[in-house]
């Protein structure tokens, strides 16, 4: 697999990716089809790109997902990554997540945050050593220090 900078012919591919893997969230607990703001977005996904967030997952030439960082100092942010539904259980979601925690050399944390009821989402953060640091109504919030 591979992770690099998203280009703008990427977005349209990854704003249908980022749809259908946000809206397969009502198979683990979501009320409705649905996801974080822009994620069905073309102009969303266009502007994350211009602005060096926006990263595309490679897996044998064919894009399998994508994700929305943003490096602040030392931590990196990340905003929402996402895997193709037919990729699902393949292992892709883990090793992405690998690639982003060595993106950056001079990165030493790692923080995000995930809906409290998506189990699926909350189980696989913890799977991967992330810790919650608070939690709201609606949210989780973790972090993980390389």
């Amino acid at each position: 697999m591979e992770l690099v900078l998203a280009k703008s012919q990427d977005a349209l591919v990854l704003t249908s990716i980022s749809k259908r893997a946000f809206d397969s969230d009502v198979e683990v607990g979501a009320t409705q089809a649905g996801g974080p703001p822009g994620y069905q977005s073309y102009k969303f996904h266009i502007k994350m790109a211009a602005q060096k967030n926006l990263y595309t997952c490679y897996n044998d030439s064919l894009i399998v997902g994508g994700a929305i960082l943003f490096k602040e100092g030392t931590n990196l942010y990340i905003g929402r990554i996402f895997i193709a539904p037919e990729h699902f259980q393949e292992g892709l979601g883990i090793q992405l997540m690998e690639m982003i925690e060595n993106l950056h050399s001079d990165v030493t944390s790692f923080t995000l945050e995930t809906p409290l009821w998506n189990i699926r989402t909350n189980n696989f953060y913890q799977k991967l050593g992330y810790e919650i640091q608070r939690q709201d109504k609606e949210f989780a919030y973790y972090s993980k220090r390389k």
